[in-house]
Order: C-alpha cells, then sequence, then structure tokens
C-alpha cells in the first residue's frame, strides 16, 4: 500500500533490552521508515549497528549523543549515524519526544549492544520483543529461532574520527513561511534526507516519471499534492506516501504550501541490497516482515 499514517499503524519496542523506542514501522525494499517515540527522561543506551541511522525530531528535544559529540537537538535539526557509529537519543527531562528514525536494509531495526559483536544472524524486531517478553534480555542468550541475543567479542562500534553529523535544516515548525521554495538534501553513503519548505504551489502538479530510487515522505505543516502509480491525493499532516522504484511519481506543494520531509534509497544501497547473495540476505534477515 502506497499511502500511510503513523498513528494507524501498531507501535512496538524497537529494541526492548536497549531502548524505551517504541513506535510503528513501515518496511520498504531498501529501507525502514519509522516514527520513535520515548517518554521524557528516557531514551537508548549507548549503542550501534551495522546500517545506517537518520534522526528528524518532530517533537520534543533530543539528548544526542553521535560518537563523542553530545546535543540537545530541537525539531528541524536532522541527525546522520553512518553505520556502526556509537550513539545514544534520550528525550529530555522537559518532555516527551518523538522522531522520524530512518535505517537502510542491510541489517534489522534492531540495534547492538556496545560491548557486543555482530552477530553471525540479525535478530528481528519480533524476536527480541518475544525474548524480553520473557525475561531473557542477557547477554548471549539464545533468541526463539536459536540465533543468539546478543554475541559474545569484539565490537565494532565506531567512536572517534566522525565528521559533523547534526545538520539544522529549520528554526521549528512553526517558523514563517518562505516566499521562495527551499529544498536541502543530506546523502549518506546508503540513505538521503530531503526537507522541503515551500509557499503555496505556483504551478501544477507535473506529469508523473518512474522515481529513480524508493522514497518515503511525509507532511509536516501545510499539504502536499502527489500522484503515485495512476493515484492522485492531498496529503494532510501526518500523511506519509511510499514510491518504489520505478513508480510514476510526481509530488507538489499543496495550494497553502508545505513542509515536507523525504528519505530516499542511494544508487550504492540499492546495488548493495540487490547483489547480496544468498549468506548475506540471511543475515541481514532481509526475508523478514515488520508489520
Amino acid at each position: 500500500m502506497p499511502f500511510h499514517r503513523f498513528d494507524a499503524l501498531e507501535s512496538q519496542f524497537l529494541t526492548p533490552d536497549l531502548s524505551t523506542a517504541r513506535g510503528p514501522v513501515i518496511e520498504g525494499d531498501y529501507l525502514w521508515f519509522c516514527l520513535v517515540n520515548k517518554t521524557a527522561g528516557t531514551g537508548s543506551e549507548l549503542h550501534y549497528h551495522p546500517n545506517e541511522l537518520l534522526i528528524f525530531p518532530v517533537a520534543g528535544r533530543i539528548n544526542a549523543v553521535v560518537g563523542r559529540d553530545r546535543r540537545i537537538v530541537p525539531p528541524g535539526t536532522f541527525v546522520h549515524a553512518p553505520a556502526f557509529a556509537r550513539h545514544s537519543m534520550r528525550a529530555t527531562e522537559d518532555g516527551d519526544l518523538s522522531y522520524l528514525y530512518m535505517k537502510d536494509k542491510t541489517w534489522t531495526v534492531v540495534g547492538l549492544a556496545a560491548d557486543e559483536k555482530v552477530p553471525e544472524r540479525a535478530i528481528t524486531i519480533e524476536e527480541i520483543n518475544r525474548l524480553h517478553a520473557r525475561g531473557g534480555s542477557a547477554l548471549g542468550e539464545r533468541a526463539a529461532d536459536g540465533g543468539e541475543h546478543r554475541a559474545r567479542g569484539a565490537s565494532q562500534m565506531i567512536v572517534d574520527g566522525l565528521d559533523e553529523c547534526y545538520h539544522r535544516l529549520i528554526d521549528g515548525f512553526d517558523a514563517p513561511r518562505p516566499s521562495s521554495r527551499r529544498e536541502t538534501w543530506n546523502e549518506g553513503e546508503r540513505l538521503a534526507f530531503g526537507f522541503v519548505d515551500a509557499p503555496p504551489r505556483a504551478v501544477e502538479l507535473p506529469a508523473p516519471r518512474p522515481s529513480a530510487h524508493e522514497v518515503f515522505g511525509i507532511v509536516i505543516r501545510g499539504s502536499v499534492e502527489v500522484s503515485l502509480c495512476g493515484e492522485r491525493r492531498t496529503l494532510q499532516p501526518g500523511d506519509i506516501v511510499h514510491a518504489r522504484r520505478g513508480d510514476p511519481f510526481a509530488w507538489a506543494p499543496g495550494e497553502q504550501g508545505g513542509r515536507f520531509a523525504m528519505v530516499r534509497s542511494t544508487e550504492w544501497l540499492e546495488q548493495r541490497i540487490d547483489g547480496m547473495g544468498e549468506d548475506e540476505r540471511a543475515q541481514a534477515r532481509l526475508h523478514a516482515r515488520a508489520n
């Protein structure tokens, strides 16, 4: 289904032994698109994972760590955690937190403890929640399918040598509307995050063209017109569109303008996943569904 709302999806814990993060997960062909919720003062332990992580707060503030760089991150600031980078995201004490959470699918959503090696077989959301529900959170305990939950051995976590990972895109979502369209992209190795801040539409929705990459988009403020696979819709705040690679797709700001966040796969990621062998797919659990 190409159209979604997070509030219509079931929430689940993402890594319950390492984090209070809970929220709905949408699985694409190349990436995970999630909304994470954390209550004030709670969050994750320092951890890592083999996939690239993109973070964009939409409510509340993050007490964030990437590598050794700790900052308080408000809505409108994009956080990039490269693959294997040490990080932690906690809600500040003054309020609850919600943020867009985007990962590439070379690994599952479940994170790895700071002192854990990358296991031979990734654990899925369903497995980690079943294990946590029965009290199983000890390092080395085995999941229901026989795979280790927390693998003992040398961690591959990266702490030092990271570049600037915090990027201010807008001074709050209630900032004055711009007189001209602004579109900003931050492209990592595997995923690219875009933020569009646009005045009322000046031109009609363009003709759809095959999407060069997989794209998820969500409306933050205002409205967005989209055409996808022959269906045209006006998206309101909280509405999500999902275009797979090759889908006929077009979008434009709505009549009152709009603030719109997007994430897309990169060519590197598409080639990496499409070129995976059976053993690599089994390790990454690419066959396992999140919803």
